[in-house]
């Protein structure tokens, strides 16, 4: 059974067949779905669907390229979500210097604020990380973010970063690219990746796979993500399923 750990079935492009996307997901073989919730308007409706459906979890968290709306009191208010028994996880946060939304010095102090938090909770952290590599491995090492650990999510860095990220008590998670045939660089750190820290992901609707490049991705479709990586690892699909699953239950803590 797998599990898809970055997901965002609360988007609006599953407005109208979200349930028919679950179902979907299910017959594929998905038994457990993190979903995140990144914003003022994401972290309630992400909730909300983990609240509907057993197998769904939820992360709250302020992604960087909305750091700049940040308010007083939303940090409160997500510490007070982090008791909630479906949200297991602080993030979508980072760093994202591609899109040009929030200013760098913002997103450093958003960035940190919700490391100390998770570290704070004892929750774990998902990253968000755009063309800053450095800069998130020295955020996270001076808010001593090995304490809690947690996941990079779409890892597209390189063997040197991943060591790092290791180092620190996370775990390397990929999504649709490692089935791209030009996504050279992904495949060679995913070969690397010990098994015991490796998850797999869709980033739904986002980074779709081959051979559904283009179009709508969804959670389902992470069993293609899990084929390559297992193909790449040389594991059958059970193994490589059985695996990452073991890894987000324990990274979540999830029963």
């Amino acid at each position: 059974m797998l599990t898809d750990t970055h997901t965002h079935l609360n988007a609006h492009q599953f407005d109208e067949d979200r349930h028919e996307v679950i179902q979907r997901a299910i017959e594929n073989g998905i038994s457990r779905i993190i979903n995140v919730g990144f914003n003022r308007e994401t972290i309630p409706s992400s909730i909300e669907l983990a609240e509907r459906y057993d197998f769904i979890y939820s992360t709250v968290g302020w992604h960087p390229t909305d750091a700049v709306d940040m308010q007083d009191g939303d940090l409160e208010w997500i510490e007070s979500l982090c008791s909630h028994p479906k949200v297991v996880a602080i993030g979508e946060i980072g760093l994202d210097y591609y899109w040009d939304t929030s200013p760098k010095d913002v997103q450093d102090r958003v960035f940190r604020e919700q490391v100390r938090l998770a570290r704070k909770v004892g929750k774990p952290i998902v990253i968000h990380n755009r063309d800053a590599h450095q800069d998130i491995i020295r955020v996270l090492k001076e808010e001593k973010a090995s304490e809690v650990g947690g996941v990079m999510h779409c890892f597209s860095g390189s063997w040197e970063t991943a060591k790092q990220c290791l180092d620190m008590n996370f775990y390397i998670s990929f999504g649709g690219p490692i089935t791209y045939k030009n996504a050279k660089q992904p495949k060679e750190v995913l070969a690397q990746v010990p098994m015991d820290r490796l998850l797999v992901e869709t980033d739904a609707p986002y980074l779709t796979p081959h051979p559904y490049r283009g179009k709508r991705n969804e959670t389902g479709y992470v069993r293609l993500v899990a084929e390559a990586a297992a193909e790449i690892k040389g594991l059958d699909l059970e193994e490589l399923a059985s695996i990452t699953t073991a890894n987000a239950i324990k990274l979540f803590g999830i029963r």
